[in-house]
């Protein structure tokens, strides 16, 4: 990718700057983290492939990667016992399934929680572990319980590796908006959900969402998704410099918004590294995603919102005290995410973080940033705050609009 800077010599002193931080992650990291890249998918990936080979009632089964049309068809041909029949014996399958029915899709995902729960419950007594392999379990059996509470709405789990979840707030069949939440680095199952620091958290940041969204238009029926459905890097090494795991993730955000229910407009919050997950899975979103939100960036892997290839509005925001002002956003060999999307030359809307704190405080209740993503949330683009205090992030915005700009340009 290209910069922006008109200065040659600016460039180069960035371009030695993000190398020097490469090589401290190499120093700290080592090479592996390029090429060992765990598989977090084996246990899932067995029970696909067994339901592939699986009939029911009689019936074969439809290919879990086919279209969700034929996979949605062939549920509608069973009656509500045997659905829940077929979940039971194939919840880890059902409960990630496009195509399949939504409350089919929480009901699975109870009974594959309850068996990762008890499962990590025996691995706590276990005495070939060791103690932080006893303290893990812990972690992980207390945090499958409380997935598994009354009125949870888990929409995708896999316990394999770190885990990855999704949980439904609101009722996502009957939304009128809804909104998804990618969170970045250092999620997982685990610390899913927060008590400290608890707006960190998909579950914190989704739920202050939707809470904000309910106050900036109480008639509109809301949904918000915490979506940690994909593998995140874990800590600010080499996995966080580079495009590989926002690959993968970029492709089931992809396929997570082509099966939404309905028609209601979708807008994304893309947090960190999260950002780069939407920016890679820009190009392939339907059109119902209207909007792309994105906070303490690193970088989209795009030089410009126009390159994203998206239709969508994109709109952008850091605020003054966050760190990642101090990356270089650039990409050289694969390395770092490229161009700042608050930056003039980017092209996003810029709207106004001027009572978030620090990089992690974008979600936190009462701030103008949780207010600015609560009113794109429902549609309320009149009322959004711009980052230059005057009205430029909401030019060319038809009062009202649910749809992308007239112009066709994504921003």
């Amino acid at each position: 990718m290209t910069s922006f800077d008109s200065s040659p010599t600016l460039t180069a002193w960035r371009a030695l700057l993000a190398l020097a931080v490469v090589f401290v992650m190499l120093a700290i990291t080592g090479w592996t983290a390029l090429h060992d890249q765990r598989d977090d998918h084996v246990s899932l990936k067995e029970a696909f492939t067994a339901w592939s080979h699986g009939s029911f009632d009689g019936r074969r089964l439809p290919d879990p990667t086919g279209a969700p049309g034929v996979v949605a068809g062939f549920f509608h041909g069973l009656t509500p016992e045997r659905r829940n029949a077929l979940a039971r014996e194939h919840p880890l399958v059902v409960g990630n399934l496009n195509g399949a029915p939504v409350p089919l899709r929480y009901a699975a995902n109870r009974y594959a929680l309850a068996t990762a729960r008890d499962t990590e419950a025996a691995r706590m007594h276990d005495n070939r572990l060791s103690r932080a392999g006893k303290a893990d379990a812990d972690r992980r059996m207390h945090r499958f319980a409380a997935l598994l509470r009354q009125q949870r709405q888990v929409l995708a789990f896999d316990p394999d590796g770190g885990g990855r979840v999704a949980e439904v707030f609101g009722n996502l069949e009957r939304a009128e908006r809804i909104s998804v939440v990618v969170p970045g680095v250092d999620t997982n199952v685990v610390n899913f959900e927060r008590t400290f620091l608890r707006y960190s958290s998909p579950v914190g940041m989704a739920s202050s969402l939707y809470d904000e969204e309910r106050r900036a238009d109480p008639d509109k029926k809301v949904a918000v998704i915490a979506w940690a459905d994909y593998t995140a890097p874990a800590g600010l090494g080499m996995d966080a410099m580079v495009g590989a795991p926002a690959e993968a993730g970029a492709r089931r955000l992809v396929a997570l918004a082509g099966v939404l229910p309905g028609r209601a407009p979708v807008a994304l919050f893309c947090h960190s590294y999260g950002s780069v997950v939407c920016g890679l899975a820009a190009r392939g979103l339907p059109e119902r995603v209207t909007d792309i939100a994105v906070s303490g960036s690193p970088g989209m892997r795009a030089d410009t919102a126009a390159d994203l290839g998206s239709e969508a509005r994109v709109w952008a925001m850091r605020d003054a005290d966050d760190w990642i002002a101090d990356v270089p956003h650039l990409e050289l060999g694969g390395l770092g995410h490229g161009s700042d999307p608050v930056s003039p030359e980017f092209g996003a809307r810029v709207l106004s973080a001027r009572t978030a704190v620090g990089h992690t405080g974008y979600f936190v209740p009462g701030t103008d940033s949780i207010g600015n993503f609560a009113r794109i949330g429902v549609g309320a683009y009149a009322e959004v705050d711009c980052a230059d205090g005057g009205t430029s992030c909401r030019d060319g915005i038809a009062a009202g609009s649910g749809g992308p700009a007239a112009s066709g340009v994504g921003v």
